[in-house]
């Protein structure tokens, strides 16, 4: 009967996320293997434990995530709550004005320095150390209208969670300790945006700072590798097509649409560039993280994922 429960449950949610049912599969070589990895360390470390997943965009971790909670939390009896980076991220007016203090690019959300990252510890803490009939209310942020929701319609956590999964892009970076590399601009945003250096100086400040306590709390760190700089960049440009064919056509004849959805399609340039705040930490993540994850994924161009590679046990 719990097998059967199980495979319920995988079905419901590849119908509701719209996965193609070869899913099954992921689910079976892939996703458990996972929950294995996850209910052994619980049950070495004999208290709530926090799983890092790094990936770069396009790569699939918030779907596998919400399979490692659903399957935890509904068939293992494993108390499960999760959250992403991108819920910490910062009030569009703190970034308004960090980007008034210290750098005009850090309007952009995405990059580290602009997530609230002693917000993200205080909900770790605070559902790992909760009891019966505590209520954690979890962050929420709203793309559309880019900034966070208020704390009033955040999702609300009851009791102690025995595991605790934090997804992100920038999950696990580590900062960069070569000076002149990242002295030296890697693409036009840099050179031409950012030519003195203080944007990236600061992101990688910020690495060195609140994000690596922050990532050090992690027990565990899964990472979904994408194949290259170039699958991200065409990763994100097909998102783009799609959501212009479901709104009209090109993107810039999708403007009505788009603020009756609260949705910004963006052009294949505008991708580019948005993509460019991005590349220095995803390019450094692909080449040094894969040595050191607890479980390294690839993910192949179709977005398939691999059979994971257990580095530690």
């Amino acid at each position: 009967m719990p097998e059967r429960q199980l495979k319920n449950t995988v079905a419901s949610l590849i119908e509701a996320e719209g996965l193609p049912e070869q899913y099954e599969q992921t689910v079976e070589q892939v996703i458990l293997p996972l929950v294995n990895h996850i209910l052994d360390l619980h049950d070495t470390e004999k208290r709530p434990i926090v799983v890092g997943i790094h990936g770069a965009q396009g790569t699939g971790k918030s779907t596998l995530t919400l399979f490692l909670r659903e399957i935890l939390s509904h068939h293992y009896h494993c108390p499960t709550a999760s959250f992403s980076l991108d819920d910490i991220y910062r009030t569009r007016a703190e970034r308004q004005a960090l980007s008034e203090e210290v750098h005009p690019l850090f309007l952009t959300r995405g990059v580290p320095g602009t997530h609230d990252v002693k917000l993200g510890e205080a909900v770790v803490e605070r559902l790992t150390s909760a009891t019966d009939g505590d209520e954690t209310p979890v962050p929420a942020f709203d793309k559309a209208l880019d900034d966070r929701k208020p704390e009033a319609e955040w999702p609300r956590f009851s009791g102690r969670a025995e595991v605790v999964l934090v997804e992100g892009w920038c999950q696990g970076a580590r900062p960069e300790t070569d000076e002149q590399a990242l002295l030296t601009p890697i693409n036009t945003l840099e050179s031409e945006e950012d030519p003195q250096g203080v944007w990236r100086r600061y992101v990688n400040d910020c690495l060195k700072g609140d994000y690596a306590r922050f990532f050090a709390r992690m027990d565990t760190l899964i990472m979904l590798k994408a194949p290259s700089m170039d699958s991200v960049l065409e990763w994100r440009t097909l998102q783009e097509h799609k959501l212009a064919a479901k709104y009209g056509g090109a993107p810039n004849e999708c403007d009505q649409a788009e603020r009756a959805s609260g949705l910004r399609i963006m052009s294949d340039a505008e991708v580019i560039r948005f993509i460019m705040h991005y590349e220095r930490v995803t390019r450094s993540c692909l080449d040094e993280m894969p040595g050191r994850a607890d479980v390294l994924i690839e993910v192949a161009e179709d977005h398939s994922l691999g059979l994971p590679h257990f580095h530690n046990g």
